[in-house]
């Protein structure tokens, strides 16, 4: 038995495939079959086709500021919703009984998914999605993806706690239409039997959340203590937990660098519920080399969560300035040292004056 299969057309390419819009369920983009097509007998119309679902692979709950691999895991679960006779039975003879049930036996490979493509939209600027589209390969109707496909995304270090919605478009060749014919038929089957297949293009879109979870946020919303170039001095900073939860037994701690110098580097804020404040207390030296200007000191607060695991928040800057010693009528140490050396080269001048001075007069 020998069998043609004549393919009308394959698969369209994937950049023709990014300019289909994507509906939420299995959309066929073309209705009517070309003319062309039809050089084989067409037996049945079948309805149905893949129907792809999505499902993240692990947590779906970030912290802001994460990068994440987003893992999802795609599953065909297409079927056959029906399917009408294109002949009248009682007109067809043995041949085309046997075509038809050929016909059939290739239509139900209409449910298979084949090169499916995946692309992850982000619905909402907090959430930024890095990865372009991913190939997801074939999928008959039951199967799903030997691995899943992976998005890197990011999460913004100002997104506020809640539920992001994510866009998966999928797009996939599948088979639309089989036609079939034959010579004759015999005991070891039909002769010179054709099998005309059609692909087209299928489109889906699922929309699934990912979640920010809550969590303790500071600003600084008050400094305050005069910082003096070459003094110790206090400096006060009010520290505010804007974000969601309690942070339990908080601490601060700063990273004093030139032109300032501690010995305590750090001040206890205690427990914080959102929107409380409290006052973080240093005692800074500045050094007398110090430049008169704004100056910003980073610190971090250490705290437990709701869940009591220990938590370190991102850098939070405190803004100060260094301002120059006010004039007490009194001079320097600086001015006092010149002072000093100008009267000592007086002195000896004046004793070598009197030595040499002396002895040219006795001389005369």
């Amino acid at each position: 038995m020998q069998i043609g299969l004549k393919y009308a057309c394959l698969l369209v390419l994937a950049a023709m495939l990014l300019a289909i819009p994507a509906q939420a369920e299995f959309v066929a983009e073309n209705n009517a079959l070309p003319e062309h097509f039809r050089f084989d007998e067409n037996y049945y119309t079948v309805y149905g086709g893949p129907d792809i679902s999505a499902t993240i692979v692990g947590d779906d709950e970030y912290d802001r500021g994460d990068s994440v691999e987003l893992s999802i895991n795609l599953m065909n679960k297409g079927v056959i919703t029906g399917f009408r006779s294109e002949t009248d039975g009682d007109d067809l003879d043995s041949l085309e009984h046997k075509l038809q049930q050929a016909e059939m036996t290739y239509e139900s490979q209409r449910t298979t998914a084949i090169g499916i493509v995946a692309i992850l939209t982000s619905l909402d600027p907090a959430i930024d999605v890095k990865s372009g589209p991913q190939e997801a390969g074939t999928l008959v109707s039951g199967d799903e993806t030997s691995s899943p496909v992976q998005f890197s995304i990011e999460i913004s270090e100002n997104a506020p706690a809640g539920e992001y919605p994510l866009r998966l478009d999928l797009y996939y060749g599948y088979q639309k239409n089989i036609e079939v014919s034959g010579d004759n038929e015999t005991d070891l089957g039909i002769t010179n039997m054709d099998v005309g297949m059609w692909y087209d293009v299928g489109a889906q879109n699922i929309t699934f959340p990912v979640y920010v979870k809550e969590a303790a946020e500071f600003e600084i919303v008050n400094v305050s203590g005069e910082l003096v170039a070459g003094v110790e001095g206090m400096l006060y900073a009010t520290y505010a937990n804007v974000g969601e939860v309690v942070a339990e037994d908080a601490t601060v701690r700063i990273s004093a660098a030139d032109p300032f110098s501690t010995t305590d580097d750090q001040a206890y804020l205690g427990s914080l519920e959102p929107g409380e404040s409290a006052v973080a207390i240093f005692k800074l030296k500045v050094d007398e080399t110090a430049v008169s200007k704004p100056y910003a000191i980073n610190s971090e607060v250490k705290y437990e969560d709701q869940d009591g695991h220990s938590r370190i928040s991102d850098s939070v800057k405190i803004r100060t300035e260094v301002v120059e010693p006010e004039s007490s009528g009194f001079p320097s140490t600086a001015t006092i040292a010149a002072i000093g050396l100008i009267a000592a080269l007086a002195v000896v001048s004046y004793f070598a004056y009197r030595r040499f001075g002396s002895g040219k007069k006795g001389e005369e």
